[in-house]
């Protein structure tokens, strides 16, 4: 019903904005992706929104971008998640971050999100394979194979008893465009340091 807001931005105290258009104010609820973007109180602002009517409630979602409304839309048609835990994930993770994760079926980056569950991550994953993250090869195979590459090393490291976090450490210490064994092999002697 309401698609696009554009006025002038009043207040800002996260999650919510205030939005004056003509002299109405619309409270609008927008991730933190989105508010973290947006101009300072008295500038003009433009979001794109998602409107929703429940039975106590009208409430508006603001989004700074097309792919980000589309994923928050994908997210709430999955039985279990409603608005708030759409908007805690896009906060968490941005779109192209979910969309690798849903790709590589990687329920541990969605699980790291607040409010969300292994089976609620689980279920994300299944419903949303092929409907986002879908096009994400298509954005160029070679840093698809450099994201891939980077996802072996990972976890080879972590099946070698690295925590996560010591292997993400190792895996930014590594040259762009490694192969997997030999990036290994690195990682392995910046860990031994």
């Amino acid at each position: 019903m309401i698609g696009k807001l554009t006025g002038i931005l009043l207040e800002k105290s996260p999650p919510r904005i205030l939005i004056d258009c003509h002299g109405v104010g619309y409270e609008v609820e927008v991730p933190m992706s989105t508010f973290y973007h947006l101009p300072a109180s008295g500038e003009t602002v433009s979001l794109l929104t998602h409107f929703v009517v429940r039975e106590d409630a009208q409430i508006l979602y603001g989004f700074g971008s097309a792919g980000e409304r589309e994923a928050f839309r994908q997210l709430i048609r999955i039985s279990g998640v409603g608005p708030r835990t759409a908007l805690a994930l896009l906060s968490g993770l941005s779109v192209a971050e979910l969309a690798q994760a849903v790709t590589a079926q990687e329920s541990g980056r969605i699980v790291k999100v607040p409010g969300i569950g292994k089976k609620t991550a689980e279920r994300l994953l299944l419903e949303l394979k092929g409907k986002l993250g879908a096009d994400l090869p298509l954005a160029g195979s070679a840093a698809a194979a450099v994201g891939d590459a980077a996802s072996d090393i990972q976890q080879a490291l972590m099946a070698l008893g690295y925590s996560e976090k010591d292997a993400a450490a190792a895996l930014r210490a590594l040259p762009a465009g490694v192969g997997v064994s030999e990036g290994i092999k690195l990682a392995l002697k910046n860990l031994a340091k």
